[in-house]
């Protein structure tokens, strides 16, 4: 929690205008308990073919190539594509009868982001990125970093 606090608008201002750091404090004042600690620590979820979303540690270990990441910031709702997700969905198997699980699985993050924007005012910032893409920043600039190109751990992470 700490870690995120340190490293969210609220606290460091760094590379923020005086009019942004006073804006992302003034929301978080407005706000009720919820919404503030979504601000403070992001909320993850994780979706797969194992079962339904599952909330995961914001840590570099979570990007994972064969899943779909959900990230909501309050500011930001970021929908995160695994890198053989993405292949997948550029192949175009959601378009397949045969691949209903996988059309199903590209939805499910889709329609939870649009429930996220349709319930929060401002309305945040919809981003939708793959795995080892430019846009995957808005993601990977939230996690922890715990899993880097030095690590000795092969199963993901930037």
């Amino acid at each position: 929690f700490l870690f995120h606090l340190r490293r969210g608008h609220f606290l460091q201002n760094f590379n923020c205008s005086p009019d942004e750091t006073a804006y992302y404090r003034g929301v978080l004042c407005r706000e009720n308990v919820n919404n503030s600690l979504v601000m403070i620590q992001p909320a993850l979820l994780s979706y797969g073919f194992q079962g339904p979303p599952v909330p995961v540690m914001l840590d570099a270990a979570s990007v994972r190539p064969d899943t779909i990441l959900l990230l909501d910031t309050f500011f930001h709702v970021v929908i995160f594509h695994g890198e053989t997700i993405a292949a997948w969905r550029d192949q175009g198997y959601q378009d397949h009868e045969d691949h209903a699980n996988f059309r199903n699985l590209l939805l499910a993050p889709q329609s939870d982001a649009q429930l996220i924007m349709d319930a929060r005012f401002p309305v945040p910032r919809y981003i939708v990125c793959d795995q080892h893409k430019s846009q995957a920043r808005f993601l990977l600039a939230k996690v922890n970093p715990s899993v880097t190109h030095n690590s000795m751990d092969s199963r993901g992470g930037e």
